[in-house]
């Protein structure tokens, strides 16, 4: 596959390829399955130093195939934020969804109504728009001081994910930071698919090799967003905080 040109994508002219609902349907699976993992299959294992190894590595994979979602997530930011003329509707939209979603998340990871050992990962998709929001309004410009606010806005939103663990996955892997680098990779290097890519699976494998698997589903992208209906995309919204709400009911029980 050659590197496109002008923007333009060769391996979205596939009008087999995943489309942006089909991406989504994959996304939220993939999430439910690390809800699942953290709700009901780790309090079962019990005390983490004297757990049964095989048990242990079970529920460890089942989590870590979740972080397959990570890149499909950071990817539908990215092409949510090229397509909007309102960023900063989408910005408060994700922020409400973050909001709402943050006893759920702690119900689902913690057991407990209110937890600050991780943060839901949907601060990371705000905190990543809010650098691809300073990168585009910086776009073309080449001046110190411009490469100065970008520079700090992205060391700002690096700490941010990692200090408030946003998205702290067993301890092991923060899904907000790695939406972040995924996101900025995206935006940056959407002119040039194999670097992107490359770059992207690069990245991915250094996360425990699985965000890679959600790289290679991306290549095979189409242009069409494939819903069945308009309102359906606002259902992913609803799904979100409503699984994580239910798996943190069984686990609590």
């Amino acid at each position: 596959m050659n590197e496109s040109v002008a923007g333009h994508d060769a391996s979205l002219d596939n009008a087999k390829g995943i489309t942006t609902f089909a991406m989504k349907i994959v996304a939220l699976l993939l999430v439910m399955l690390g809800s699942f993992s953290t709700a009901v299959l780790l309090p079962g294992v019990g005390d983490l130093a004297t757990a049964d190894i095989g048990a242990l590595t079970g529920v460890v994979l089942t989590d870590a195939f979740s972080w397959c979602a990570v890149p499909l997530y950071a990817w539908m930011l990215v092409n949510g934020f090229r397509r909007t003329h309102a960023a900063g509707w989408y910005l408060a939209r994700l922020a409400v969804l973050a909001a709402v979603s943050e006893v759920p998340y702690d119900m689902a990871t913690s057991g407990r109504f209110f937890d600050m050992t991780s943060q839901n990962p949907v601060w990371g998709l705000c905190i990543a728009l809010i650098a691809l929001m300073v990168l585009r309004a910086f776009q073309g410009r080449r001046d110190v001081a411009s490469w100065a606010i970008r520079i700090a806005v992205l060391l700002a939103a690096t700490l941010w994910a990692y200090l408030f663990n946003v998205g702290l996955r067993l301890g092991l892997v923060g899904e907000g930071l790695m939406t972040l680098v995924f996101a900025v990779i995206f935006y940056t290097l959407a002119r040039r698919e194999n670097t992107m890519m490359l770059t992207a699976g690069a990245f991915g494998a250094c996360m425990f090799i699985l965000p890679v698997l959600g790289v290679m589903l991306l290549h095979w992208r189409s242009r069409r967003e494939g819903y069945p209906a308009p309102w359906v995309k606002w259902l992913f919204y609803v799904l979100y905080p409503l699984q994580l709400l239910a798996f943190g009911l069984v686990g609590m029980a």
